[in-house]
């Protein structure tokens, strides 16, 4: 069901969007977590470490996606908020046009380039076969990828934040169960793990795509809505291609990072693996609630009531806090739990790597949380360079740092530099944000 975020309380409206699509991000965490845990339980720990190094890689693929999804979102936000429906559909279309355009593209080159990419980031022998097989039929699914993040971002617009949850929840779960029917019966090892993750992927994205579709329908305009337009084409742009770039930078950052854990050896890559498993169900889901901060922020600037911008990053923070409060102390006392759900060994280097890794970075998830609430709010209003700069920022600090104090500190300095990183980016974001638009946009309205 659509829905009008722009009216209402905002704390109410905000937090009955924003709640499912943290339940959405759990469950496709999921897909990651459970590939990573028939695995390194099922497979082998050089499994767990394959997995885990082709997932650096595929985050490049998923940075196209997810920079689509947050370009399509907020000008649809935009528009619907204005109730300029006619020119809503024309974006949504023009976005599923260049997105199938942008996939093709980059298809190609992930078959092409995908050994040399395992073999720069320095994949050991023992896990290089095994990590190609991996990204090849990643890399076949690529069109699922890019079609559903795009669905989401339209129903997100939309106000609607359970429709994806209930897609997520039931393509999720089937994954689990596919992964262990795959590797354990059918004995197919990490290819069983991809394919499963294929198959789930392929069947959520159809049937999102189709209820967009039906959704459409419904919404009635004066004039047919054009199929493609230059013009929102730019407008999509706009705020896609940084946070393309954001995320894309991130990705070659944390690939160059992987390259530095893996000369240390795939013990500690298959900790690394584990842990950051965990450590990315807690930023993503931070970052995807950003991204209803950035619908809701749209919203309400295309309906005019930037007053309600700076009520939704109120109510976004505490929301964030809520979460991380509860998940930092569980990382903390409780990670070598969790940690086992993926390694065998509770003893080992790959577990006392990934429990040093918890208790490092979990403390900053209330730091690095109040960045990601304030970039919604700067995406929300397009102001995309200045998202940029604490971005990068973060990104810089993060991969030099890990390079110059894992010569000090061994692997523990490549842990260290995260919050360092976050702590700078954070002061940043949220300085960026009290200058915003929406400030701008109440003095005039005043």
């Amino acid at each position: 069901m659509n829905k009008d975020l722009t009216v209402g309380k905002t704390s109410t409206v905000l937090w009955k969007f924003c709640l499912p699509l943290f339940g959405s991000i759990i469950f496709q965490q999921l897909y990651n977590i459970a590939d990573s845990f028939v695995a390194g339980k099922f497979v082998s720990e050089d499994a767990l470490a394959a997995v885990g190094n082709s997932y650096e890689i595929t985050l490049i693929f998923i940075a196209f996606a997810f920079g689509l999804n947050i370009g399509c979102s907020v000008i649809t936000a935009q528009l619907f908020g204005a109730k300029n429906y006619k020119e809503m559909k024309t974006a949504v279309y023009t976005t599923l046009i260049a997105g199938g355009v942008l996939c093709a593209v980059l298809m190609a080159i992930g078959g092409i380039f995908c050994t040399d990419l395992l073999k720069l980031i320095n994949t050991p022998d023992n896990v290089l076969a095994d990590s190609k097989l991996y990204l090849d039929i990643y890399i076949l699914g690529l069109p699922f990828v890019f079609y559903y993040n795009i669905a989401t971002g339209i129903f997100s617009a939309l106000g609607d934040s359970k429709t994806p949850f209930i897609f997520l929840a039931c393509s999720s779960l089937s994954n689990i169960g596919m992964d262990i029917l795959f590797v354990t019966a059918f004995k197919m090892g990490v290819s069983g793990v991809a394919w499963a993750t294929f198959i789930c992927q392929g069947i959520s994205c159809i049937l999102a795509v189709v209820v967009v579709f039906i959704r459409f329908s419904k919404i009635k305009t004066r004039e047919r809505a054009d199929v493609f337009s230059w013009k929102l084409l730019r407008k999509i742009s706009v705020v896609a291609i940084p946070s393309i770039l954001q995320q894309s930078f991130i990705s070659v950052g944390n690939i160059v990072i992987q390259g530095i854990i893996n000369s240390f050896g795939s013990a500690v890559m298959a900790g690394y693996s584990a842990s950051i498993k965990l450590n990315n169900l807690v930023i993503t889901s931070l970052t995807t609630l950003g991204n209803g901060i950035s619908n809701f922020t749209a919203q309400n600037l295309g309906a005019k009531k930037p007053e309600r911008v700076r009520e939704g990053f109120k109510a976004g923070i505490k929301l964030v806090w809520a979460l991380c409060i509860p998940l930092t102390l569980i990382y903390v006392f409780a990670g070598k739990y969790l940690l086992c759900i993926f390694l065998e060994n509770p003893s080992g280097t790959a577990m006392n790597v990934g429990i040093e890794i918890l208790r490092i970075l979990a403390p900053f998830y209330l730091v690095v949380s109040a960045k990601l609430v304030a970039d919604g709010v700067l995406r929300g209003e397009e102001m995309m360079n200045k998202f940029m700069i604490a971005t990068f920022t973060d990104l810089i600090l993060r991969v030099v740092l890990a390079k110059a104090l894992s010569v000090i500190f061994g692997t523990t300095g490549i842990w260290l530099a995260w919050p360092i990183g976050w702590t700078v980016a954070t002061v940043l974001s949220v300085v960026f944000y009290r200058t915003g638009k929406w400030k701008k946009a109440k003095i005039t309205n005043a």
